[in-house]
């Protein structure tokens, strides 16, 4: 760790310079895909077709597939998650018996309660739920009004999370539906501020503001408070009362897709208020400043943790998302700066696939920079052979199918035509397909990516085909299908229809609050992901 012996007073290492692109751009003119990329898609299609029939055959109805024992789970409430969250996945690969089948189970979804004995996370439920039933609305052509209807009768049982008590502005992040009653206690600024997209676009289709009024006063109520560096929230946040909990920066889980989404909802909503685009420009004003660090082998580009003034050199799959998100909100902000760092930061996590024995990324990695380090993760001298010859070395050593690389691989690949992105994703694909298969036809994640024969983790999550096989897709699809310039995809990976883009987001100053931080300690956080109700990992052997 790196101890600051006193409050950074830093200046914003973010230029403002121009770049050849109109602001709001984020996708290049005119790409052109090699022609082996359409065998490389077709791969990706079939491999949706054989894990869907298999949740199909074992899981029907349910959350998720348990690929192992060919058995199911129901860690989102049993609303059927996986058919939910793979609906928009299914119209873009024109799976189409799959997508009106799916549309048919929706109408019978009882939302109203859970089926399963269980609170409902308001953050999982929007993204995976309503996200996934507007996306596969607007993507199918508005036609089907049930699932708008749907997304509605979840949303209202989730919107006593902000009525537990008076005044409240950022909601409790677990709720009991059989009795509407919120679990008091403590969040993390990812889910409490990693609504709007969702929430703003089913007002839209009800017409009620109150969804928007709901979502949006939350993310205002916490970009307001004043943080240890500019624009980065700590990782907690206390509802009632508005404050938060300790001091620990990171744009890993927890804290991620509150950051996220600072930016793309004002390019899914145009909006003038200028407080999301300028909070995400300090965001990452102080991370460049502040926690953006160098390994020591291999010079990739990191963003360190931030725990009370010292730096803790750690990195994670969750957090590999940043590298595409400041690809996209470079672009909105014309700032050539961000989009550079964004591109090095898609790097440095490609090189966790690049460097194990599967092809595959670890859960959490660590390296070493050149300033001080106290102790805090010293890697074993295994870790520092490994070290030595990558650029970091694996803590946690899982995939459980986590989409975070690609995905940040695609937003570099429509952002920048270089080929080198679909050479990664073609190789993405074919570690995936060599390692994870199951005789049930699903795919299942590992206990180490860097040790095939380390067993599986029996979960087959909905954000399979929601994400990880929609990027992959995307990534050898035509690039005007879903074209980056017209959609904005929520951190689901559902697509939004994007206006016409704005000639500027933001002020182009980041913005500042004005006081004294002030956090609560000794409360404890919210679990983050992965889902709680996931198995214990099964020590089976790989597959022949």
């Amino acid at each position: 760790m790196v101890r600051f012996s006193r409050p950074l007073n830093f200046a914003l290492a973010v230029s403002t310079c121009a770049i050849p692109a109109l602001a709001g751009q984020v996708q290049l003119s005119n790409l052109q895909l090699p022609p082996s990329a359409l065998g490389v898609q077709a791969t990706v299609k079939q491999m949706f077709v054989d894990s869907y029939n298999a949740y199909k055959t074992y899981a029907w109805g349910h959350d998720d597939l348990l690929p192992v024992s060919a058995s199911f789970t129901d860690g989102r409430n049993g609303w059927g998650a996986s058919i939910v969250d793979g609906m928009a996945t299914m119209y873009i690969m024109g799976l189409d018996d799959f997508f009106n089948e799916a549309v048919n189970f929706t109408q019978f979804i009882n939302f109203n309660e859970s089926q399963v004995l269980e609170t409902v996370s308001i953050f999982e439920t929007s993204i995976r739920y309503v996200g996934g039933l507007l996306s596969a609305y607007e993507l199918s052509g508005k036609q089907h009004q049930i699932l708008v209807d749907k997304a509605k009768e979840v949303a209202d049982k989730m919107a006593y999370a902000w009525q537990t008590f008076p005044g409240q502005t950022i909601p409790f992040g677990e709720i009991w539906f059989s009795d509407n009653t919120a679990v008091v206690d403590t969040s993390n600024i990812a889910e409490a501020g990693t609504l709007t997209l969702e929430w703003s676009r089913l007002s839209l289709y009800t017409g009620n503001d109150t969804y928007t009024q709901l979502t949006e006063g939350s993310v205002r109520t916490i970009a307001n408070l004043v943080t240890p560096l500019p624009g980065l929230a700590p990782q907690g946040i206390d509802p009632s009362s508005n404050t938060f909990v300790g001091d620990y920066l990171t744009w890993g889980g927890g804290s991620d897709s509150y950051f996220e989404y600072l930016i793309k909802y004002p390019r899914v909503t145009n909006t003038d208020d200028n407080l999301f685009a300028d909070t995400w420009h300090a965001a990452v004003g102080s991370s460049i400043s502040a926690m953006a660090r160098k390994s020591t082998v291999g010079n990739y580009t990191y963003i360190a943790d931030w725990d009370g003034g010292e730096l803790i050199h750690v990195g994670s799959h969750l957090e590999c998302f940043h590298g595409g998100n400041w690809i996209f909100g470079g672009h909105l902000l014309n700032n050539q700066t961000i989009i550079d760092y964004g591109l090095e930061l898609v790097d440095a996590c490609w090189n966790t696939y690049a460097s194990t024995t599967t092809g595959i990324g670890p859960e959490v990695f660590y390296f070493l920079a050149n300033d001080q380090w106290n102790g805090n993760g010293v890697p074993s001298e295994e870790e520092l052979t490994f070290y030595n010859e990558h650029g970091f070395w694996i803590t946690t050593s899982d995939y459980i199918l986590r989409p975070e690389v690609l995905e940040s691989n695609f937003y570099a690949w429509r952002s920048t035509g270089d080929t080198k992105y679909l050479d990664r994703a073609a190789s993405a694909v074919d570690s995936l397909k060599k390692f994870l298969p199951q005789p049930s036809g699903g795919y299942a994640g590992i206990n180490d990516v860097d040790n095939p024969s380390a067993g599986f983790i029996d979960d087959q999550e909905s954000f399979w085909f929601a994400e990880v096989l929609k990027y992959l897709y995307l990534t050898f699809d035509d690039p005007e299908h879903i074209n980056l310039n017209d959609y904005v995809l929520n951190t689901e990976g559902q697509p939004f229809e994007a206006p016409a883009a704005k000639d500027v987001y933001g002020s182009g100053q980041p913005a500042v609050v004005l006081g004294q931080f002030v956090s609560k300690t000794g409360l404890p956080l919210p679990a983050i992901s992965p889902n709680k109700y996931l198995p214990s990992p099964l020590p089976t052997p790989t597959s022949s």
